[in-house]
């Protein structure tokens, strides 16, 4: 089962509170997402590692339930 928008989200969020999450569905299935993740948690951290505390928001959900997320990460003025 795909998983939706705002379950991604929502993990997301919980992970980095102080994140801004936009999600885009690419291909309309549900399946295929583009995710822009703007924190302060990321400053200072190379992007490998910024998208690595995305990927662990997502609890193992990649690959499985989430198939595909083009992942963009941006460190957040504070």
């Amino acid at each position: 089962m795909a998983m939706q928008a705002q379950d991604i989200e929502a993990m997301i969020r919980e992970a980095l509170p102080d994140a801004d999450v936009v999600i885009k569905d690419l291909a309309g299935d549900g399946d295929h997402y583009a995710a822009t993740v703007t924190s302060s948690a990321f400053k200072g951290l190379p992007r490998v590692r910024q998208h690595q505390m995305v990927y662990a928001a997502l609890q193992g959900k990649m690959g499985g339930q989430l198939h595909a997320l083009a992942l963009t990460t941006v460190t957040k003025d504070t």
